[in-house]
């Protein structure tokens, strides 16, 4: 079960961090905004009535906000929550703490605890703290690329990484293999280096070749070998060595990382960088004020077109209305209307247009660029850039706690901006009515004029 949060009684030994801190201060004021009481209700269900009290909610749910708001990494965000107050605070503490708050592992099993169900609650609530705002009958939309934090997929490299692991399996169930080839991989992995000359070339080949190899081999050896019982347990790797050893350049839905095998090859392009690994990342944005409405993941190499259509109904489940207009790049061409929305694009239909639609048309396609710094913005500052997360669930988790974090970044500095005004706002006033009354020049020094 989980523990309530601690009370705000005043200890007569030492005073509160509520009375500590400044009240101005961005995060101070954002952790009155959010509203706790609705992730006490919602999450209680994940957890039962018996055994040891877990962590506070409000302490899990707002280290989770922390990490993604300020691009930390699990072991990074507990470091720094001991020494900031206002980190503290922001969890719900009273009072200022010496000690971790949490084992950085606890995290990655609250995050698998919630699931994507729980985290899209998350993210709801950093729309509905936009408000009205974040209620626009025209969005944008746009997708990316998330890379999973994997290696380049050379088959030589996945060849040895399948011989060393099968070799990890037999030591574990007590199998002697025939034969560990550790002599023979080392002697293959120096002869891949070798591409400068013709027979450097050609014995490079043939090492990639003997690679190969041997790695069916061991991988056949282990299926003969092992019991039923050991079988059934390893049966899924196993599964995704033969199938990672049986395709070929040509192959659909093929293999990149022998850990990670839902990862998807995308070709962007680009001169930096021809290919990206990792997931598809569909984002909805409201046209004007550039809030995230909706952030989804498919794990298939699929065509942006047939992303739409679930990007616009999560839009509409989480802000409650649907839009009315979506704005698109070429990439979604050849489709104009789904359930109601309309899809522009650069090559829409532009038949019979007066004027004024004409140029309304025009601004709407101007607009759509203003989600790709928006993506950028998820990539460098909110950890979308590189997916540390496992599986097809960490790749859904990790784009909506990003888009939140970006959410939670407009707010506070929306914040900022207004905090910046009020106080010209007062020191105007002060001089005006300095200027009204002479006497009051003393108020123009004190301000600092």
């Amino acid at each position: 079960r989980a523990k309530k949060a601690p009370n705000e009684q005043l200890s007569f030994l030492a005073p509160t961090l509520k009375e500590q801190l400044n009240p101005k201060e961005a995060l101070y004021v954002l952790s009155h905004e959010l509203d706790w009481e609705y992730f006490e209700r919602e999450f209680a269900s994940f957890y039962s009535e018996e055994g040891r009290p877990a962590k506070p909610i409000r302490l899990m749910v707002g280290l989770m906000l922390l990490k993604s708001l300020e691009n930390l990494s699990d072991e990074e965000l507990v470091k720094r929550w001991r020494m900031n107050p206002y980190y503290q605070y922001f969890c719900g503490n009273t009072h200022f703490q010496w000690e971790l708050p949490v084992d950085p592992s606890d995290l990655s099993y609250f995050r698998k605890r919630l699931g994507q169900e729980g985290v899209e609650k998350i993210f709801a609530q950093s729309v509905a703290l936009h408000g009205e705002e974040a209620k626009e009958s025209e969005v944008i939309i746009d997708s990316t690329v998330q890379e999973k934090n994997i290696t380049y997929p050379v088959d030589s490299k996945q060849h040895v990484k399948i011989i060393s692991n099968c070799a990890k399996i037999a030591k574990a169930e007590g199998i002697k293999q025939r034969r560990s080839y550790v002599r023979t991989i080392g002697k293959l992995r120096f002869e891949l280096r070798s591409s400068t000359t013709a027979q450097g070339r050609k014995r490079r080949k043939r090492a990639m070749r003997m690679l190969k190899t041997i790695a069916g081999r061991v991988v056949r050896e282990l299926e003969r070998r092992l019991s039923s019982e050991q079988l059934a347990k390893h049966q899924s790797r196993l599964e995704i060595y033969k199938a990672f050893l049986a395709q070929e350049i040509n192959s659909k839905d093929k293999i990149y990382s022998l850990h990670e095998p839902t990862v998807c090859c995308y070709a962007k392009g680009k001169e930096s960088k021809r290919y990206e690994f990792g997931a598809k990342a569909s984002l909805v944005v409201t046209k004007a004020t550039g809030i995230i409405v909706a952030a989804c993941n498919f794990s298939k190499g699929i065509h942006d077109s047939k992303t739409v259509e679930q990007s616009l109904n999560f839009a509409t489940q989480i802000t409650g209305i649907r839009p009315g207009l979506c704005i698109g790049d070429q990439g979604y061409n050849g489709i104009h209307n789904i359930n109601g929305t309309k899809i522009l694009t650069a090559k829409s239909p532009k038949k019979l247009l007066s004027e004024i639609q004409k140029k309304v048309r025009k601004q709407n396609l101007k607009r759509r660029a203003s989600i790709e710094p928006i993506i950028s913005h998820l990539k460098f500052d909110h950890r979308l850039g590189r997916n540390f997360l496992k599986g097809i669930n960490g790749d859904s988790i990790n784009l909506l706690m990003a888009a939140c974090a970006f959410n939670l970044k407009k707010w506070i500095n929306h914040f900022i901006f207004r905090l910046f005004f009020r106080e010209i706002y007062r020191l105007l006033r002060i001089i005006i009515d300095a200027i009204n009354d002479s006497n009051k020049l003393e108020s123009i020094k004190l301000a600092g004029f």
